[in-house]
C-alpha cells in the first residue's frame, strides 16, 4: 500500500509563493520611530560640555573648600599648640637679634671705612 503524499502540488506551490514573501518583507524598510525634539549634532556636543564644564566648576569650587577648611583646622590646631607657639617667639627673637646684630656691624663697617677714606 502506497502512502499518500502529504499536500498535493498546488499546496507546495503556495507554501513556497508564502516562504518568498516572508523573505522580501524582511528587506522593505520599516517604519522609525522619530524622536519628540531632534537634537542635533553639534547641540548635542554643546550641550555635554557645558555639563562637563558645568561638573568641573563644581568639584573645583568643592576641592577648594576643603582646603580651606584644612587650612582653617591647621591654624587653629597651631594657635592651640602651646609649644608651637613658644618655638614661635623664639624664632622671632633670634630673627630679630639677628638683625639688630647685621645693623650694628653694617653702621660698625660704614664709620670704620669712613676714617680709612
Amino acid at each position: 500500500m502506497r502512502e499518500q503524499k502529504i499536500g498535493g502540488f498546488s499546496e507546495r506551490l503556495s507554501s513556497q509563493a508564502e516562504a518568498r514573501k516572508a523573505l522580501l518583507e524582511k528587506f522593505k524598510p520599516k517604519p522609525t520611530a522619530k524622536p519628540a525634539e531632534f537634537e542635533s549634532t553639534a547641540a548635542k556636543k554643546a550641550r555635554e560640555l557645558e555639563e562637563v564644564r558645568a561638573r568641573r566648576a563644581a568639584e573645583k569650587e568643592e576641592a577648594r573648600r576643603l582646603a580651606e577648611e584644612a587650612e582653617k583646622a591647621r591654624q587653629e590646631a597651631l594657635a592651640n599648640d602651646e609649644q608651637f607657639q613658644l618655638e614661635l617667639k623664639r624664632q622671632e627673637r633670634k630673627d630679630r637679634k639677628a638683625a639688630e646684630k647685621a645693623a650694628a656691624r653694617a653702621k660698625r663697617e660704614q664709620k670704620s671705612a669712613m676714617r680709612r677714606g
